[in-house]
């Protein structure tokens, strides 16, 4: 059985999104037992930099479709 074959069946889908949220929520739970060196206010703050880093990810998102729609995309008659 080839990846391809495991990743179609919706099960198997199912299973692998589980592992990686329970993996996300780990990661984020591990930040509230771990002692770090605090050098800026936000660094004091459990799980700042999980946020900080999904809410960056999501406007990087958001700016490029907009860019790509406004500047970049062409009307289909473009060249005629």
């Amino acid at each position: 059985m080839g990846y391809v074959e495991y990743l179609d069946n919706p099960d198997n889908i199912k299973t692998l999104k589980r592992i990686f949220y329970a993996s996300l929520a780990i990661v984020v739970l591990a930040d509230f037992f771990i002692d770090r060196e605090i050098e800026f206010f936000w660094d004091a703050i459990p799980g700042f930099n999980a946020l900080y880093g999904f809410v960056s990810c999501v406007l990087i998102i958001i700016v490029s479709k907009t860019i790509g729609h406004k500047w970049l995309m062409k009307k289909e008659d473009y060249y005629d």
